[in-house]
């Protein structure tokens, strides 16, 4: 799996800047779900052992369905603010795990956060 960075570090800044121009609180802690597949569950589960050892909380795994291509996925979540510096270090600790187990990043996620304190309910994608 070969990783460019420097995308990651753009999509990742375009992504923040559209969720604080639309309104999202800049100040807020945000829950990160960084989206990992696999089409070996028993590899899916050892990334999502190695996720949990550098501290993320792991969601439970689903099965997907494409086209009949099988294949795993769960969420490697953090709570931190919305900042890039931040993401761009949890991708650097995310990435080698998955490179190690020829597992798939498919991009990170999160949620408007209302500075009035009101929740939405519709995520905002980043994806590979």
């Amino acid at each position: 799996m070969q990783v460019d960075y420097a995308e990651l570090q753009l999509e990742t800044r375009e992504i923040i800047t559209e969720l604080l121009n639309d309104g999202s609180d800049p100040d807020a802690l945000y829950i990160i779900e960084h989206h990992i597949a696999h089409d070996n569950f028993e590899q899916l589960e050892k990334v999502a052992v190695e996720m949990f050892k550098l501290g993320f909380e792991v969601a439970d795994a689903e099965e997907f369905d494409e086209e009949g291509q099988v294949f795993y996925a769960f969420d490697a979540l953090t709570e931190s603010p919305l900042k890039p510096e931040i993401i761009d270090e949890q991708q650097k600790q995310i990435i080698p795990v998955l490179q190690k187990f020829n597992a798939t990043y498919d991009g990170w996620g999160t949620y408007f956060e209302d500075p009035n304190g009101e929740e939405e309910t519709d995520a905002v994608l980043f994806e590979d």
